[in-house]
């Protein structure tokens, strides 16, 4: 995969990307300036935005001069299209393993880690485990597997 350096007023976002995303950009924003750059924003050939709609939006907002992107090439405008739809939608399928989720959590909270950098709030952090979470008899704590998680809703 290549990627280079372009000046963000190059990229043009999708006019028709159905996925509003403007509540997420603060907390990408937060992400670019935490972790940086980790994935490109991917555009076709006349630098669309075929993924990356929020990571664009935060660089803007962050004031970025120049971003990553990847030019996708070997898509058709067909795959282009799906690959738009299919990049924000196969995510929603994933469940959340509150279990393994908390073990994560406590392990950032042990060491000092702003947990809201994780994408959570603190108030869905709360709500997620101090509600759904009880003690066993042997004093281990389980999630409760008939709850839902309250932040993706499954």
């Amino acid at each position: 995969m290549k990627i280079k350096q372009v000046e963000i007023n190059k990229v043009i976002p999708y006019a028709r990307n159905p996925r509003n995303n403007i509540d997420a950009v603060s907390g990408v924003a937060a992400s670019l300036k935490e972790y940086g750059w980790q994935q490109p924003i991917v555009v076709d050939s006349e630098m669309v935005v075929v993924v990356g709609h929020t990571r664009l939006l935060a660089a803007q907002q962050l004031g970025f001069e120049k971003v990553p992107v990847h030019i996708a090439a070997d898509l058709s405008p067909q795959q282009i299209k799906a690959y738009r739809l299919a990049d924000n939608r196969v995510g929603e399928n994933a469940e959340w393993d509150m279990d393994l989720l908390k073990i994560e959590f406590d392990d950032l909270e042990a060491d000092g880690f702003d947990l809201d950098l994780t994408g959570f709030s603190a108030g869905e952090i709360s709500v997620d485990f101090d509600d759904d979470v009880a003690a066993g008899a042997d004093g281990i704590v389980e999630a409760d597997p008939a709850e839902k998680c309250k932040s993706c809703g499954k």
